[in-house]
């Protein structure tokens, strides 16, 4: 049986979302049905056999498995409100929240007596290797879990978290494609400066950041023990990382991923007292 999906706000995330969902036949176009107020988004839907449409509540009424809400945090108030307005009090779709810094606290206020997950997920879902952390909100059934890792496992990973964890899952694999797009992009634009034709830079840039990932995933080694196996006693290795070293490569990351993470804390309304005092960011 295949799954009956809405989506409220049809963005890039969510595009992503539904092109893995369709690829890995967890759903058919037909099952879909999306809202956006931008034309062009929901003629990029339609263009899949995707349904789409500008009114939220049209979405709410229709999706039998699932709402997810993959819209800007300011507007989650609003989004709940249409979703209340089509409410009878029997449904039994799961919504699930993708807006970054919007607490399951919030989401259960506005949603009352509804099932909720807060999702945090990433752009390469749309190639199916996706990383998704999750929270279950209190109303959450077993079934409800299985649901959220049928939906997140079908393009990628997914990851049951602590609440409290999901602002620094959007701050390392929520926004770490682009921390990654930039380093390919580096790397590629230093062979670029040795002599390599840009094309050539790309691809081996790219292939070797996914070679590596790989590597960190299938042998379960530590980066660190990794990146030693090729650092060999005074030679190129070596004085490449040494050169990261002193450009302040490794403090700029960890720096990146902590501001993110303060970002998304921002967005989710959490104070500035409790960021540094109780988050130590």
């Amino acid at each position: 049986m295949t799954l009956n999906i809405g989506f409220i706000g049809c963005g890039m995330m969510a595009s992503a979302m539904m092109d893995g969902l369709l690829a890995k036949g967890v759903c058919q176009s037909s099952d879909i049905i999306c809202s956006d107020m931008y034309e062009p988004s929901l003629q990029k839907a339609r263009s899949k056999g995707i349904n789409g449409t500008a009114d939220n509540s049209e979405v709410s009424a229709t999706a039998k498995h699932a709402i997810i809400l993959a819209v800007k945090p300011h507007i989650i108030s609003k989004v709940c409100s249409d979703i209340m307005a089509t409410s009878k009090g029997d449904e039994n779709a799961l919504i699930i929240s993708i807006a970054a810094g919007v607490s399951l606290e919030t989401l259960e206020r506005g949603l009352p007596g509804r099932r909720v997950v807060r999702v945090m997920p990433n752009t390469p879902c749309l190639v199916g290797e996706g990383a998704a952390g999750f929270a279950m909100g209190s109303k959450c059934t077993e079934a409800d879990r299985g649901l959220v890792n049928t939906i997140f496992g079908s393009f990628g990973t997914a990851s049951e978290l602590s609440e409290v964890l999901l602002n620094a899952v959007t701050g390392l694999s929520g926004s770490g494609p682009a921390y990654v797009f930039q380093f390919i992009e580096a790397l590629a634009d230093g062979g670029v400066r040795a002599g390599l034709p840009r094309a050539a830079a790309i691809e081996l840039a790219a292939q070797t950041v996914k070679g590596a990932a790989e590597m960190v995933l299938k042998t379960g080694q530590h980066p660190g023990q990794l990146k030693d196996q090729v650092t060999s006693p005074g030679g190129t290795t070596i004085a490449g990382v040494e050169r990261l070293e002193q450009g302040g490569m490794r403090g700029a990351v960890i720096g990146a991923v902590l501001s993110a993470t303060k970002r998304s804390m921002q967005l989710g309304g959490v104070s500035e007292e409790d960021i540094r005092h109780k988050y130590n960011l």
